[in-house]
């Protein structure tokens, strides 16, 4: 019986081009060797399982080939080749910083480092693992790192490259190994798969390559291990069951009845999931998936985007036209906003459903904001600066005369700044709807008769809206030219309060029996206190309030150092 090698030694690349997912760095290192560029160091980074030590061993090997290719290629047949596939080459050194990190460690390489080689050209250190060397192990690379002789290469290797020092980093031509995608992974998958003569549903692989999360290492020890699972056919029924992966079908059927407000359907389905043993939070991360494949699926020219099998991408299309973008949005944005507050919430399955039956109600909304909204009605809401009457009445017959001071156009907000106060008119700059009619009604009135109708609105309300009134009934109104009624308040909030400004308009229309007035507030900037921070400044503000406090001061003869 012979001996079982995993799938990640049997078909580790051996070339540049069996390279999965990083053709632009081997492209640079294959140029830099036909055109005998090499630098002195270089520092390969990156997550795990994507190629790093993998690369650091072909170029190792090709540069040291004696008859490459066109390609830049090793010919897997000269004396120094064979050496290396045999594991016995005398010019290729491998160090694992993660168990030889100290400075001893280094120093032996430092000596190793003086003797050149024998057969090839260059004398190459691989060292994996980089960011596990201390600092003193550091420091006494450096310098031989600054200035290696001319036949030795050194090849750095790191999942963290932020752990390594500036100073080796400058030294390094650093190459930044990317994450292996998904369609990479599985259609390298496939052909292992073919070679092994293995039976393998694309869905099953896309989910094996998903799983990997962009290592190819990772992807194929979950592929020898669905191997050892199902045999010499794995289907997508396997795959999920044996990686406790979420079915996609409870995604499709939990947005069919959020679609249909079939909330029982919604809380049942939950608690299938739930009662299967997966966790809440995981099917609230794959639902916001989900519905970004939705998102995705609108428009052919971002579905290739999805990291899916072909046929799912067609049928994430065929739900996609269902939704609308307004409700594939707000879907999304409650599911993030789950997901960030899982972990604080108190019942987890309550904030799971919640967010679930919010999204129930986003479909009636969005269908209203598609649908032509009807003109604006008059508006209950009403602007200070506008005239009313108490009532609408129908409309009078029109008249020859001029228009009258309500219906002539709005002057724009004007903010006048003086000393202590800001000035602001209260004009509404938006343009009205068009209104019923309202009775005009012009009495003259006296600055006594404001004072009393402002006054009786006071007492009316006190009660009421005591915040409004205290804000209002701090300074007396004044009656200015053309009906300009002008008051003050120190707090914005007041004037903000819309509904009781309308109310205050109406109580003074009826009690002057005069709706062609204007109000125009005034914001009374408050001065900044002073506040006494040392020892000193509170004294003096003592005694600025209480001069007895420098009387006995003087009186009892202290000196008290402040």
């Amino acid at each position: 019986m012979e001996n079982f090698i995993v799938s990640a030694r049997k078909y580790r690349p051996s070339t540049f081009e069996s390279v999965v997912g990083q053709h632009a760095i081997t492209s640079t290192l294959q140029n830099a060797i036909r055109n005998n560029t090499l630098a002195q160091a270089f520092l390969f980074c990156g997550p795990r399982g994507v190629g790093k030590t993998t690369c650091a061993r072909i170029m190792a090997k090709t540069i040291n080939c004696l008859n490459p290719t066109e390609d830049m290629e090793a010919c897997n047949e000269c004396e120094s080749c064979v050496s290396f596939n045999n594991n016995a080459s005398f010019n290729i050194f491998e160090l694992d910083a993660a168990s030889n990190s100290g400075v001893d460690d280094i120093r032996a390489l430092i000596d190793q480092v003086r003797i050149p080689p024998q057969i090839g050209k260059y004398k190459v250190y691989i060292i994996d693992e980089v960011h596990m060397l201390s600092g003193a192990a550091f420091n006494a690379f450096l310098k031989t790192l600054e200035e290696p002789p001319a036949y030795a290469k050194f090849i750095l290797a790191t999942t963290e490259k932020h752990k390594i020092l500036p100073t080796i980093l400058s030294r390094c031509q650093i190459f930044d190994f990317k994450r292996i995608t998904v369609e990479d992974i599985t259609k390298h998958l496939q052909k292992i798969a073919e070679k092994e003569g293995v039976n393998a549903e694309e869905e099953a692989l896309n989910i094996i390559a998903q799983k990997a999360d962009g290592a190819l290492r990772d992807a194929l020890s979950i592929f020898d291990q669905m191997v050892s699972f199902s045999g010499n056919n794995i289907t997508y029924k396997d795959v999920i069951a044996n990686l406790n992966v979420l079915d996609y079908e409870y995604y499709f059927g939990m947005v069919e009845n959020i679609l249909a407000n079939d909330i029982n359907s919604i809380l049942l389905l939950l608690n299938e999931v739930i009662n299967k043993g997966f966790d809440p939070q995981n099917f609230i991360q794959g639902m916001a998936s989900h519905l970004r494949n939705l998102l995705l699926g609108k428009d052919q020219r971002v579905i290739n985007l999805m990291e899916v099998s072909n046929q799912l991408k067609e049928r994430y299309a065929k739900q996609a036209e269902r939704c609308s973008v307004p409700f594939l949005l707000k879907s999304l944005d409650l599911a993030n906003e789950c997901d960030i507050n899982f972990r604080s919430a108190n019942n987890k399955r309550l904030h799971l459903e919640v967010a679930l039956l919010k999204m129930v109600e986003i479909p009636r909304s969005a269908v209203i904001s598609s649908e032509a909204q009807p003109k604006r009605e008059t508006s209950n809401i009403v602007n200070e600066n506008k005239p009313i009457a108490p009532s609408p009445k129908p409309a009078p017959a029109p008249a020859p005369a001029p228009a009258a001071p309500a219906t002539s156009a709005p002057a724009p907000v004007q903010r006048v700044r003086r000393s202590g106060t800001i000035s602001i008119n209260d004009t509404d700059t938006k343009k009205q709807e068009q209104e019923a009619p309202v009775e005009m009604k012009n009495n003259p009135f006296t600055q006594e008769m404001l004072v009393g109708a402002w006054t009786k609105f006071v007492e009316t309300n006190k009660n009421i809206s005591p915040n409004f009134v205290a804000g209002i009934g701090k300074y007396q109104p004044t009656l200015k030219e053309n009906n300009e009624i002008h008051y003050d308040v120190d707090n914005v909030l007041v004037v903000n309060d819309i509904n009781n400004i309308g109310k205050l308009r109406e109580h003074l229309s009826k009690e002057l029996n005069n709706n062609q007035f204007k109000l125009m507030h005034h914001i009374i900037e408050k001065p900044k206190d002073d506040i006494a921070y040392t020892d000193r400044s509170r004294f003096e503000k003592m005694a600025e309030m209480n001069p007895n406090v420098l009387t006995l001061k003087k009186g009892l003869g202290l000196n008290i150092d402040i």
